[in-house]
């Protein structure tokens, strides 16, 4: 998958993955990670998601990784505040208040640029790369954050019915991604009202990952 896809959409507003409310999965289950107050969690591939919004106000500190600098000036712009920009050599950060956010390819970023972060939440990450890529992008979670705790949000359907992304990861293949380094539970599996893209059979599955 090559970044000029994903740059595409955002400069094309084909955000068909973008919310406009915070995730209910979300909101249900991000206690169950038992941060502490003022924790900073890590959102990959974050775009413009409104979950940030309702990060923050629960008093948490967010890193936040998107290869599109478009995405990241509509978020602040959404977030009502002017971020400071520093480069960093492959990679940007913009920061404000509480967050910073890490323009550019995520394989790019290090654990020392990135600081330390106590859970990731991932949304629509994992399930927007295909298979080799989230080999990858499992161990370099892992890496960045000293495997911190995760809510994985993801999605369970037949892949021969659609070609994604989002992709489909069933629950045998976040086994093998995390599985050494984790005790995986699945909190929430609910049926995607109306079907993926409005097609698709599917479960949206929320896990804990300690």
């Amino acid at each position: 998958m090559e970044a000029s896809f994903w740059h595409d959409r955002w400069v094309n507003n084909e955000l068909g993955w973008h919310e406009q409310d915070f995730h209910p999965q979300l909101v249900a289950h991000f206690h169950r990670l038992g941060l502490p107050a003022y924790g900073r969690v890590l959102v990959p591939l974050c775009g413009k998601t409104r979950d940030i919004a309702w990060l923050l106000q629960q008093g948490y500190r967010v890193a936040g990784v998107e290869l599109s600098e478009l995405a990241v000036q509509q978020l602040f712009t959404e977030l009502g505040t002017s971020p400071v920009i520093e480069s960093l050599g492959a990679l940007q950060r913009y920061s404000a208040t509480g967050l910073d956010v890490f323009v550019g390819d995520i394989f790019a970023l290090t654990a020392e640029q990135l600081g330390p972060v106590d859970a990731i939440y991932d949304r629509a990450a994992l399930v927007a790369l295909p298979p080799d890529m989230r080999v990858r992008y499992a161990q370099q979670l892992m890496a960045l954050s000293r495997s911190a705790p995760q809510l994985v949000i993801c999605f369970e359907y037949d892949q021969k019915l659609m070609p994604g992304p989002p992709h489909s990861v069933p629950a045998a293949e976040l086994w093998r991604h995390y599985g050494a380094a984790y005790r995986l539970e699945i909190v929430e599996a609910r049926p995607v009202a109306g079907g993926l893209k409005g097609t698709t059979p599917a479960e949206e599955l929320a896990w804990v990952l300690r």
